[in-house]
C-alpha cells in the first residue's frame, strides 16, 4: 500500500508533463489506427473517418457501419470533450444503459438487464468479480486516449454467460496509436485530487504504453441529512505492449492493477428507531477493493493474412472487504483463469469464417463468514465452442454465431446470435438482429451468507434470455447521423431475492413467471456547424416482471452534449445535460425484512467544462459538476453528491 502511494506520488508530480492527444483527420476520428515508416514518411494504416468495433467479433475489427447490432463507439475525443473521469459517468450517454451508484458499488444495466449481465471487458481481459458476479464499473478510471465500446443486446453467443445485456468493451491507447507522454492534474472542492499519466513508445516491430491514474477526494455525505462525508481514493496502474517477434507472428500482454478504498454507510437496522431503514451517518465504516488482472498471448498470420490463429491466457483476482469500528465485517476473494483459442479464414474480401474454444475456472473463497456460512473455497470450470460467420457486401451484411457451453456444475447451454443489414441508399440503411443468453448465477448467489440476513441457495438454475431487434441508421446530409432501434426480449428463471417466513431471512430464488424488456433507443451524432457539434441519445424502457416493474431501471433516460471549439482547437467548451427519470426501488423500512417498493424522484444533471491552450504542449482546463445542486438519490436513501468544482492543467510532449 505504501509502494502504491508513493508510485502514485511520483505519478502526479510529473503531471504537468502531458496531454491526451486523439488521432484525428479532417476533425474525423480514425479509429485504431497504426503508424508506419519514420517520422518524415508516418502513414496511418486505418479507416479515415470510421469507427471500429473491436469486440463485435471473435476474430477482427470489424467497421461499425457493417455491424447487425446496436453499438456505439466513445472515443478518446469525447471522453476529453467531456473531461470524463469516472467511465460510469459517459455510460450515462449511451442510450439503453442505466447506471445507479454508491459508495463501494457502481452497478450498469442494459436493455433492463441486471448488473450481473452485463460482460465487461478492460484491454480484453473479463473484469468481473467472479464472487459479486458483476464488475463495479465505479473503480474504471479514464486514462488518457482511451475509448469504450458498447454493444447492446445478447452476445452470449460470443462471449458466453454474463453477456446477456449487452458488452462494454473498454480500450487503452497503445503506444503505436499514442507515442509520447500525456498527462494531467487537477484539484478543486471537497478536497479533490485527480491525475494521470501515461507514457507510449513504438518502434518497428514493437508498441509499449505504460498508464498511471490517481482518484482522490473527500466526498461529501449520503445519507438523508448526514454530515458524515464519504471520500476515496483510487489508483490505477496499467501497461500493455506487443512485439513482433518473426514474420506474421505478434506477441503481446496487458495488465492492470486498481486499489479502490474509502468511506461508506450503513443502514438503520434498529427496528424500534424512527430511521430503521435509512442510510445514516456510521463513522469507522470503510470498504476497500482491490483488483489484480494480466494477459497474455500471440497472434500469427498465414497465407498473406487470411488465416489467423490467436491463442491467449487472462487472470484476475478480485479482493473486496468491508470495515466497521469493531473490525471486519466482510471478505470475499474471486478468481479467474481463462484460455482462449481463436483460428479465422478470410474467403476474398467477402466471407469471414471464424471458430472459437474457451476454457475458464472461477473460483472464489467467502473470507469472513459468520457460523453456518460456507468458509472453504469452491470452483466452477466451463469451456466452450464458438462457430462465427459473417459476410460483409456493398450493400447487404450478415452475421450469425453459435456457442455450446460445458459447464461441471450446470446443464450445457446453447446460444445464438444472428443479423442483418441492408443499405437501402447511401445514407439510409435498415438491421435487424436477434439472440439469446444465458447466465449462471454467482457464488455469492449459490453460497453467500451474512448472518441473520443473507442465505445462499445452491439449487439455483441459470437464466435464460431471447430477444430481438429492428434498427435504422440515417445519415442526413455530410453532417449528422441518427439512429433509432427497437427491442424486445424475454428473461426466464429470473434469479430474485426472496424473503420466506417465519424468519424472513434473504435467500435467492429463480422465478416461473417471465420477465419482459422491451423498449426504443434514440441516439444522435451532429456536427451543426464548422465550431459546433452535438450528441444527444434517449432511451424508452418498460421492463416488468410478472406485470410489476423491474427496479433500477427508469422508463425514460436522455442526455445531450453540445460542444464548441475554436478555430485551431485554442479552446473548447461543452455542456452535458443527463436526465434520469423516476425509478421505481425497493426500501427495508418494514421490521419483518421484507422490501417495501419505493419511487425515486427523477433528475436532471448538468456539466460544463472549458478548456484553452496556452502553448503547444499546455493546456489549462476548468469543470464545474451538477451545477444546479440537484438533490437525488440513485439508490433508496443513499444522497448522491451535489455540485462539485476543479481547475487543471494537462500537457504533452
Amino acid at each position: 500500500m505504501k509502494n502504491l502511494k508513493l508510485l502514485c506520488s511520483v505519478a502526479g508530480a510529473a503531471l504537468v508533463w502531458a496531454v491526451p492527444v486523439a488521432a484525428q483527420e479532417d476533425g474525423k476520428t480514425l479509429g485504431q489506427c497504426y503508424v508506419t515508416g519514420d517520422e518524415m514518411s508516418e502513414q496511418y494504416l486505418c479507416y479515415p473517418g470510421e469507427d471500429i468495433l473491436v469486440s463485435a467479433s471473435r476474430d477482427d475489427d470489424l467497421l461499425l457501419k457493417q455491424y447487425t447490432g446496436s453499438a456505439l463507439v466513445i472515443t478518446a475525443e469525447q471522453l476529453e470533450q467531456r473531461q470524463t473521469r469516472d467511465i460510469a459517468d459517459i455510460l450515462r450517454d449511451v442510450p439503453g444503459v442505466a447506471v445507479a451508484g454508491i459508495a463501494g458499488q457502481t452497478q450498469i444495466r442494459l436493455r433492463g438487464s441486471e448488473a450481473n449481465h452485463v460482460l465487461v471487458l478492460v484491454d480484453g481481459i473479463e473484469v468481473s468479480d467472479p464472487y459479486a458476479g458483476e464488475f463495479d464499473i465505479g473503480t474504471l478510471q479514464a486514462e488518457p486516449g482511451a475509448r469504450v465500446e458498447v454493444l447492446r443486446g445478447p452476445q452470449s453467443a460470443l462471449y458466453g454467460p454474463d453477456a446477456i445485456g449487452g458488452v462494454v468493451a473498454y480500450e487503452s491507447a497503445s503506444g503505436r496509436s499514442q507515442p509520447g507522454f500525456a498527462a494531467r492534474i487537477e484539484g478543486g472542492t471537497q478536497g479533490t485530487v485527480n491525475g494521470a499519466l501515461r507514457y507510449g513508445a513504438a518502434g518497428d516491430s514493437w508498441d509499449a504504453a505504460l498508464s498511471a491514474v490517481a482518484v482522490s477526494t473527500d466526498g461529501q455525505p449520503n445519507a438523508r441529512g448526514g454530515t458524515r462525508d464519504i471520500g476515496r481514493d483510487s489508483y490505477t496502474v496499467s501497461g500493455k505492449g506487443s512485439v513482433e517477434v518473426a514474420e506474421g507472428i505478434v506477441l503481446r500482454a496487458a495488465a492492470r492493477f486498481i486499489r479502490t478504498e474509502g468511506q461508506t454507510n450503513d443502514g438503520d437496522f434498529d427496528s424500534v428507531s424512527p430511521t430503521f431503514g435509512f442510510t445514516i451517518d456510521s463513522p469507522g465504516v470503510t470498504f476497500t477493493n482491490e483488483a489484480v488482472y494480466a494477459l497474455i498471448g500471440a497472434r500469427a498470420e498465414m497465407l498473406d493474412g487470411r488465416w489467423t490463429h490467436d491463442l491467449s491466457a487472462q487472470v484476475a483476482e478480485v479482493d473486496r472487504e468491508t470495515d466497521s469500528p469493531f473490525g471486519l465485517t466482510s471478505a470475499s476473494e474471486g478468481d479467474r483463469v481463462k484460455a482462449s483459442y481463436v483460428t479465422a479464414f478470410k474467403l476474398a474480401d467477402e466471407h469471414n469464417f471464424t471458430f472459437a474454444a474457451d476454457w475458464e475456472r472461477e473460483s472464489f473463497r467467502n473470507a469472513l463468514a459468520a457460523s453456518g456460512g460456507f468458509t472453504g473455497r469452491r470452483a466452477v470450470e466451463q469451456t466452450g465452442f464458438v462457430g462465427e460467420y459473417r459476410y460483409a457486401g456493398a450493400a447487404f451484411d450478415l452475421s450469425a454465431a453459435l456457442r455450446h457451453d460445458i459447464n461441471d456444475r450446470f446443464a450445457d447451454a446453447t446460444t445464438f446470435r444472428v443479423g442483418a443489414g441492408y443499405r437501402v441508399t447511401e445514407s439510409t440503411r435498415l438491421r435487424a438482429a436477434g439472440g439469446s443468453g444465458v447466465k449462471n448465477p454467482g457464488f455469492f448467489e449459490l453460497f453467500g451468507f451474512v448472518d441473520g440476513r443473507f442465505i445462499g441457495n445452491d439449487a439455483l438454475r441459470p437464466e435464460k434470455s431471447t430477444g430481438w431487434e429492428v434498427g435504422l441508421d440515417q445519415d442526413l446530409g455530410d453532417s449528422a447521423r441518427v439512429s433509432v432501434t427497437y427491442f424486445d426480449s424475454e428473461l426466464e428463471g429470473e434469479i430474485f431475492t426472496t424473503f420466506p417466513p417465519p424468519n424472513f431471512i434473504a435467500t435467492p430464488a429463480n422465478r416461473t413467471t417471465v420477465s419482459q424488456q422491451r423498449g426504443v433507443e434514440v441516439s444522435l451524432n451532429a456536427r451543426l456547424a464548422a465550431q459546433w457539434s452535438l450528441d444527444a441519445a434517449y432511451s424508452y424502457l418498460d421492463a416488468e416482471e410478472n406485470g410489476v416493474e423491474e427496479v433500477r431501471r427508469p422508463q425514460h433516460i436522455a442526455s445531450a452534449a453540445l460542444t464548441w471549439t475554436a478555430p485551431g482547437d485554442a479552446a473548447s467548451a461543452t455542456l452535458v445535460v443527463r436526465h434520469n427519470g423516476a425509478t421505481p426501488d425497493v426500501a427495508f423500512t418494514d421490521p419483518s425484512f421484507v422490501p417495501v417498493r419505493v419511487n425515486l424522484d427523477d433528475y436532471t444533471l448538468v456539466n460544463v467544462n472549458a478548456r484553452v491552450r496556452l502553448t503547444d504542449q499546455l493546456s489549462a482546463f476548468a469543470r464545474v459538476d451538477n451545477l444546479l445542486d440537484e438533490r437525488y438519490e440513485q439508490v433508496f436513501s443513499f444522497v448522491s453528491p451535489g455540485r462539485s468544482a476543479v481547475v487543471g492543467v494537462e500537457a504533452r510532449f
